[in-house]
């Protein structure tokens, strides 16, 4: 294990270049180390592989709690894929089908979560960057689109429970996403920055509404989306104006909130720049996932030890997850996810 005090780190969560930690990035993050670590599809081959950098990354970091995230949604966002891994169907298949027979969705949707949770587990990966709670609407970027459920955000939430829910049985930290929403976006956020001018009062009736309803859960990511009725100055990451009043405010979100990816287009400036902003506007942690070395070491300096309330926030959701130990079946959740599928119901 590494020297490192088990209780520091920066507020910052890395990706990774490749399927292995170089020499350079073991160095790196034993002596600056992250928070976490995000993994891509650059970073697996097969389980073995997969179970091996999950424990060399905690290793480097001295830390057995080092939180290691994926984004496992389904559809087109999935970093693990067959012929090793479950391939789930994107949300939008469900908020389909649950407009048709909500009880079958749910009980669809639940069976798919359990059985992305099996795979997880067995890899050692602990936080999924999943639910997205982002409405469906018809002017939606494609970049989103059928990664959100539906346009009505009781269905959203509901939806988004049953994720999180199966996700928490199984000691799987979810990262609802992307607050406090992107369903009006109508460009994509990795390439630049998005506009919405949508009034305070209809997003806080709709965009805002399902964050809202699941705002106990422990974990967040915002969005990089400029909403110029509340802000038209600064992007939800960097304006502490939405951080404050309508993320911990409105919705009530006290848990751990993550910046999305700061090399995303969407946001100006240095990459230590935008990652110091993103702190003082409120944001917890940074997530960082190029996996470049040079940016790591630029944004590292720019992100400090998380202070007494971030800690307070992380502790919290270490106790929410050591509660989730519920028994997986992974033979029997698929063999009644097929039936269901053989039904012809969809």
């Amino acid at each position: 294990m590494s020297a490192v005090d088990p209780g520091s780190y920066r507020s910052v969560i890395f990706g990774l270049e490749g399927p292995r930690l170089s020499a350079a990035e073991r160095e790196f993050f034993t002596a600056e180390p992250p928070f976490g670590f995000i993994l891509f599809a650059r970073n697996v081959e097969d389980p073995a592989q997969l179970r091996e950098l999950v424990r060399s990354l905690r290793d480097v970091t001295g830390r057995a709690a080092t939180p290691i995230l994926i984004d496992q949604e389904g559809g087109r966002v999935q970093r693990l894929r067959a012929p090793h891994w479950f391939e789930a169907r994107p949300f939008g298949f469900f908020g389909e089908l649950y407009a048709r027979d909500a009880e079958r969705a749910i009980e669809m949707l639940r069976l798919t979560t359990r059985l992305i949770a099996a795979d997880l587990r067995e890899a050692g990966i602990s936080v999924d960057c999943t639910p997205c709670l982002d409405l469906r609407l018809p002017e939606t970027v494609g970049a989103i689109g059928d990664r959100a459920f539906a346009a009505d955000p009781n269905i959203v939430a509901r939806l988004g429970a049953v994720v999180a829910e199966e996700l928490l049985k199984a000691g799987i930290l979810p990262v609802i996403k992307h607050l406090p929403g992107h369903g009006r976006a109508t460009v994509d956020s990795h390439l630049e920055l998005p506009h919405v001018a949508t009034p305070r009062e209809e997003l806080g009736r709709m965009d805002f509404m399902p964050f809202h309803l699941l705002s106990p859960l422990p974990w967040a990511m915002t969005s990089h989306i400029v909403f110029s009725d509340i802000d038209p100055a600064q992007p939800a990451t960097h304006s502490k104006t939405i951080i404050d009043e309508i993320i911990r405010g409105e919705i009530g979100f006290n848990g751990l909130l993550l910046s999305d990816d700061i090399n995303m287009q969407a946001l100006a400036g240095s990459l230590g720049a935008r990652a110091a902003k993103a702190l003082a506007a409120g944001v917890d942690i940074v997530l960082h996932c190029s996996g470049r070395l040079e940016e790591m070491h630029e944004v590292a300096a720019c992100c400090p030890p998380p202070g007494e309330a971030t800690r307070a926030r992380i502790d919290q959701g270490e106790r929410i997850q050591s509660s989730g130990t519920g028994p997986l079946d992974r033979e029997a959740d698929s063999v009644r996810l097929a039936e269901l599928l053989a039904e012809g119901i969809v």
